[in-house]
């Protein structure tokens, strides 16, 4: 199973959807431009970190692009799964 798949613990429901994992083998296709604009993101929401790339708010907007999920969805995760999507979009980022 790829390290870019979260799977849950427990199911999350989000806007009427059941989730049992998080697909985030969709950074392998993301280009410059969509960090680009990923960082454009972040400091428009009013965030600001050294950097970008270890902060949770950047990297779930990365985790965002990534799936197709709206980053209403991740900003909804449980601590413990926000964390764990963190740390798989850091790690890929810093790979």
């Amino acid at each position: 199973m790829s390290e870019l798949i979260i799977t849950l613990q427990k199911p999350i429901t989000f806007e009427g959807k059941e989730y049992k994992e998080i697909d985030l083998t969709g950074l392998e296709q993301l280009s410059t431009r969509d960090l680009v604009e990923a960082d454009k993101q972040f400091n428009t929401s009013g965030q600001m970190a050294i950097m970008n790339e270890m902060a949770t708010g950047y990297t779930l907007i990365i985790a965002s692009k990534a799936s197709g999920l709206p980053i209403e969805f991740f900003d909804s995760l449980p601590a413990s799964v926000g964390l764990k999507v963190k740390n798989r979009v850091m790690g890929f980022l810093n790979a």
